[in-house]
């Protein structure tokens, strides 16, 4: 079975690649990963949190001219420096000893650091670059024009500024999911992936305080992402990947034929190993040979909405027990 397909303009042999997690910050796992049967890897995120963090750690957290004055900013952007090299020659490793894409993944909030980091990362030698651009609106002063603006300023810039291909990685705080997806997709980016893993929020009744839930999906978590695929794939300019909630071949299956150019896997392996790569290629391949399909192409999107339909059951977000099978 020919399992190979194009994804953000590369090649891949699996359309099955490994989302940006802890294990793609070690190049040893990338290696076992492409060796099991992955497409390409997206390498762990850098996080401008975590450089902020690097930097009041190697200040003792200080002011900054309490104890370093004027010589405050060059302390800080060597530190910064520092630590990104630490991610880039992890990145530049990868590329010499693995054949499948490298793909770098960026999360910022500063507008700046956006065009700064990118740059670095197509200097590392990153195939393309997924932009980690899951916004939540928290803010009651953040309208729904606010967080487009912010999308198409980043995007606009960083096309202008790199010349590898822009993926971009979504959440689902979207009031016009549809419309915003499809405009964005029309920008020039090359691929859409939906959805970020967010971090859920718990409490802690003994304690009373607020923390953090399970950052693991589960597979109950694929029929969002499988409704919007589903939806859009239709109506982008541009690839889909689909996450979030991937754990069997069947759900590979599944999300191919919704419409998703690629699947990105994160949870299952690190429930399940990195040789469960193995068993979604050969469970897809083992699919496709029962159901006589020789190539991808044969039946990406086949359940895909199409732009004229309106009463497909992606559509549906109810049910009225009359017309369901409950008695």
């Amino acid at each position: 079975m020919n399992t190979e397909t194009k994804y953000l303009g590369l090649e891949l042999k699996s359309p099955v690649i490994v989302g940006s997690c802890g294990l793609t910050a070690d190049v040893d796992n990338m290696v076992q990963m492409e060796r099991a049967g992955a497409g390409a890897v997206v390498v762990k995120s850098v996080f401008e949190e975590q450089i902020i963090h690097d930097i009041k750690r190697n200040t003792h957290m200080v002011a900054p001219t309490d104890s370093y004055g004027d010589s405050y900013e060059y302390i800080a952007q060597h530190v910064a420096d520092n630590s990104l090299e630490r991610h880039f020659s992890m990145i530049r490793e990868a590329k010499s000893r693995l054949t499948i894409p490298v793909i770098g993944s960026i999360n910022c909030f500063s507008y700046e650091n956006w065009l700064t980091y990118a740059k670095k990362f197509e200097e590392a030698g990153c195939d393309a670059l997924e932009l980690n651009m899951a916004i939540l609106p928290y803010e009651t002063t953040l309208s729904a024009d606010d967080v487009e603006r912010t999308f198409n300023q980043i995007i606009t810039t960083l096309r202008k500024s790199v010349s590898i291909p822009i993926s971009i990685k979504v959440g689902s705080y979207f009031t016009d999911m549809a419309k915003q997806m499809q405009q964005l997709s029309w920008m020039g980016i090359q691929g859409v992936t939906m959805f970020n893993k967010n971090v859920e929020v718990d409490i802690d009744i003994e304690s009373e305080t607020l923390k953090n839930a399970s950052y693991l999906s589960n597979p109950e978590d694929i029929y969002k992402t499988l409704r919007w695929v589903a939806i859009l794939s239709k109506k982008m300019r541009c690839d889909l990947s689909a996450s979030t909630g991937v754990y069997t071949a069947a759900d590979v299956v599944k999300m191919l034929l919704a419409g998703a150019t690629t699947v990105q896997v994160v949870s299952c392996l690190y429930k399940h190993g990195i040789d469960t790569l193995r068993d979604l290629n050969n469970g897809l391949c083992d699919w496709m040979q029962r159901k006589g399909y020789n190539s991808l192409a044969d039946f990406r999107g086949k359940l895909a909405v199409m732009p004229a339909d309106k009463a497909s059951v992606a559509m549906r977000t109810q049910f009225m027990k009359y017309f369901a099978d409950i008695v």
